[in-house]
C-alpha cells in the first residue's frame, strides 16, 4: 500500500488561516477523512485490497487494487467490479448524511452542530457531481460501463464531465462574484485539475481504441 501527501495542502491551509476560514477548513477536512473511511469499510467488506491513499488539500483518495478474478465475472457489458466499485462510491457520500442525521435528530446538543451539518452537507454535495473522478462520475462511469461499451462509456463520462465542471465553473464564479467566498477558487482549481488529468486519460485511450 502506498501512502502519500500532497504537500499542495501547506498552501491551503496558510491560505485559509490568513481568510479566517481555518476552522470551516478544519472540519472539512476531518468529515472529509471520515467520508474516506466510509469508502475504505465498503472496499474491505467487499474483500477488496487498498493500493493507495492521497492526502488532498480539498480531501482524500482511496483507491483500491483491481484483481483479475473480478474482471473475469462479466455482468452485461462490464464486470463484478463495476458493481464494487459503484457500492464504495455510494459509501462515502451515506456516511456524511449519517452524519448528518446523527447530529439533526440524535444528539441535538452537539457541539459545532451547524458547522457539522453545513461541512458534510458540502462535501456530500460536492462528491455527487458528476464529474469524473469525483464519486457521483464514478458511480456513472461503472454504470455505463456495465451497460455500454468501455469505448461508448469513456465517451459519456467525458462529455457529462465538461459539462457538469461548465456549470459548477458558472455557479462557484457567481458565488465568489456575490458573496466573496475565496474558498471556491481553490476547490475550482483542484477540480479543473482533476479534469485536466482525466482529460489527458480520454486522449490516450481514444488513440487505443482506434487501432482496437
Amino acid at each position: 500500500m502506498i501512502f502519500r501527501i500532497d504537500l499542495k495542502i501547506v498552501i491551503y491551509i496558510i491560505i485559509y488561516y490568513f481568510t479566517k476560514q481555518i476552522k470551516l477548513y478544519i472540519f472539512v477536512m476531518i468529515f472529509a477523512f471520515i467520508h474516506e473511511l466510509g469508502h475504505l469499510l465498503c472496499g474491505l467488506l467487499l474483500k477488496m485490497k487498498v493500493k493507495r491513499i492521497t492526502i488532498m488539500p480539498v480531501g482524500f483518495s482511496l483507491e483500491f487494487r483491481i484483481e483479475e478474478k473480478d474482471l473475469n465475472k462479466k455482468i452485461l457489458k462490464g464486470s463484478i467490479i463495476e458493481i464494487k466499485k459503484i457500492a464504495v462510491a455510494i459509501m462515502g457520500p451515506v456516511t456524511n448524511i449519517v452524519i448528518i442525521f446523527y447530529v439533526l435528530f440524535i444528539n441535538k446538543d452537539f457541539i459545532n452542530k451547524d458547522l457539522i451539518i453545513y461541512s458534510n452537507l458540502c462535501i456530500f454535495l460536492f462528491n455527487l457531481l458528476p464529474i469524473y473522478p469525483l464519486d457521483g462520475g464514478r458511480i456513472l462511469k461503472s454504470f455505463f460501463y456495465i451497460f455500454l461499451n468501455r469505448k461508448k462509456a469513456n465517451t459519456v463520462i467525458y462529455i457529462m464531465s465538461n459539462v457538469g465542471l461548465f456549470f459548477v465553473s458558472i455557479i462557484f464564479g457567481l458565488t465568489l462574484f456575490y458573496h466573496k467566498n475565496m474558498s471556491v477558487i481553490f476547490i475550482l482549481f483542484y477540480l479543473w485539475g482533476f479534469f485536466l488529468k482525466e482529460k489527458r486519460y480520454y486522449s490516450l485511450k481514444k488513440i487505443v481504441y482506434k487501432y482496437l
